[in-house]
């Protein structure tokens, strides 16, 4: 035995503040001092967890070709045609042949025809047509005109991808129809990266559906976007993507900053817009607000056709759109469909929306000079990567669902077969909590459930279909 000991000195009495400070400066993690002399945390280091890191993809020799075909030159012809015609207010001449919405909606009309002609059959085109009642940015019930291509699906036509600009104009004054608005910008841009688009893919066949469509009356309220989702969700087609291209045109600002020519934004939207409040309340509470559709689709877009494929920087931002702005994506939020709107990195204020004048000697107003042409061929490429690696895929999963029975530190997801004929299996990502893209993958098999060793508590989940080619879908997470 050990020989008793002498009392120890009574310690002076501690206050609780001063033990807890300490205890907590016993605990902490290891701190880092900064160059700039802050202190700051050292990350914690996560364990390894299963799969194996996911990385951009390559691009497949068909699409790196078809890439290779947009033509600036060709953009740059459609928007300076645009802009010719004067005017295009949803309010202006519908039967004027030289000026003009009607003008510009027989033009953009012609070239599909002449673009659908080399689809063998597979690419219509149509005039969309209806009335739209008076409101406060239409004073009299108007007749606005879509102009559709869709380019029919080989395997699963239901299963159906939109891009869209919209071709109506306006000058500073929302209502007025008759002064100049050439609207190189906002949004000959986006209609000519349509038209580009629908000239390379008409020759092609595509296992789902794509659709190019040149939308009006965009400025006076979404009024074609809004008019053609309504038809799409009465039809029963599936929309699992759409891209609004709305202010594509310039990779400089014109206001002292340097140009971003290779940079473009894809704005996403979070809780899906048409989830209901009870719904949008489970998202957020089981830390799924950053995983809607729209946002997958996002994360989809920079992996397929990011740096690696087309040379530009994807920046996406985690917002349904600009402040006191909003895009045709937003027509199919509202039906319940994932959607993103493309626009250039920093909006010209100066000339947007402004009437054509010279000021000081400086000409102002949203004209073709103020366009970068093979900027908007590059955003073009990024639509073109992103459409041709969906509709070449299988369909995004569905019914995805984690099993929260019962108390265990793995996860079991669970999720419906798709019906393509050539779907291959599935694919399981994830990604810490606090991580905006996904990490890793683990290959699965064809498969519709998969137990994963990971805890559905400290990392986000979802599942990815893969095609027997090696094309892969946008990912699902739980619902």
């Amino acid at each position: 035995m050990d020989s008793p000991r002498s009392p120890a000195p009574r310690e002076p009495r501690t206050s609780r503040r001063a033990l807890l400070a300490g205890a907590v400066t016993a605990a902490a993690t290891p701190l880092v001092i900064p160059a700039g002399g802050a202190v700051a945390a050292a990350p914690p280091t996560a364990r390894p967890g299963p799969g194996r890191p996911l990385r951009p993809r390559r691009p497949h020799p068909d699409l790196a070709a078809l890439l290779r075909r947009v033509d600036h030159r060709r953009i740059e012809a459609t928007v300076r045609r645009l802009a010719a015609f004067g005017t295009r207010h949803t309010m202006s001449s519908q039967d004027d042949p030289a000026r003009g919405i009607g003008a510009a909606r027989d033009w953009i009309h012609d070239q599909l025809r002449g673009i659908a002609a080399a689809s063998d059959g597979r690419m219509t085109v149509q005039l969309q047509t209806f009335v739209e009642p008076a409101g406060p940015r239409l004073p009299v019930a108007t007749t606005i005109t879509n102009v559709i291509a869709t380019l029919r699906g080989t395997v699963h036509p239901q299963r159906v991808y939109v891009v869209s600009g919209h071709y109506d104009s306006r000058a500073s004054d929302v209502l007025d129809a008759v002064s100049d608005a050439p609207g190189a910008d906002d949004d000959a841009s986006g209609v000519a990266a349509v038209l580009e688009l629908a000239r390379l893919f008409a020759s092609h066949e595509f296992p789902a559906t794509v659709v190019f469509a040149s939308v009006a009356g965009e400025e006076q309220g979404l009024f074609g976007s809004a008019h053609l989702a309504k038809q799409l969700k009465v039809a029963g087609v599936d929309v699992q993507g759409m891209f609004s291209n709305d202010i594509i045109g310039a990779s400089n600002a014109f206001d002292g900053t340097p140009p971003d020519p290779r940079t473009v934004r894809l704005f996403v939207e979070g809780v899906p817009t048409a989830e209901t409040p009870a719904q949008a309340s489970t998202r957020q509470s089981i830390g799924g607000e950053n995983d809607g559709a729209s946002r997958q689709l996002g994360r989809y877009v920079r992996e397929v056709a990011g740096r690696e494929v087309t040379g530009m920087d994807v920046r996406v931002v985690w917002r349904r759109d600009r402040y006191l702005r909003g895009s045709d994506h937003i027509s199919f939020l509202r039906q319940g469909w994932p959607a993103a709107r493309f626009s250039e990195p920093r909006e010209n204020f100066a000339h947007q929306h402004q009437d054509v004048r010279v000021v000081d000697g400086v000409q102002h107003g949203d004209l073709p000079e103020f366009c970068d042409y093979p900027y908007i061929a590059r955003v073009a490429r990024v639509n073109g990567a992103a459409l041709w690696s969906l509709a070449r895929a299988p369909g995004t999963p569905r019914e995805v669902v984690i099993d929260n029975s019962g108390l265990t530190n793995t996860t079991t997801l669970r999720w419906a077969r798709g019906a393509e004929p050539d779907l291959a299996g599935y694919e399981v990502l994830w990604r810490d909590s606090t991580a905006s893209e996904w990490t890793h993958v683990i290959e699965v098999g064809d498969v519709t459930s998969s137990t994963i060793d990971l805890s559905k508590d400290n990392v986000q989940f979802a599942v990815r279909a893969v095609g027997r080619d090696g094309h892969r879908s946008p990912a699902a997470a739980p619902g």
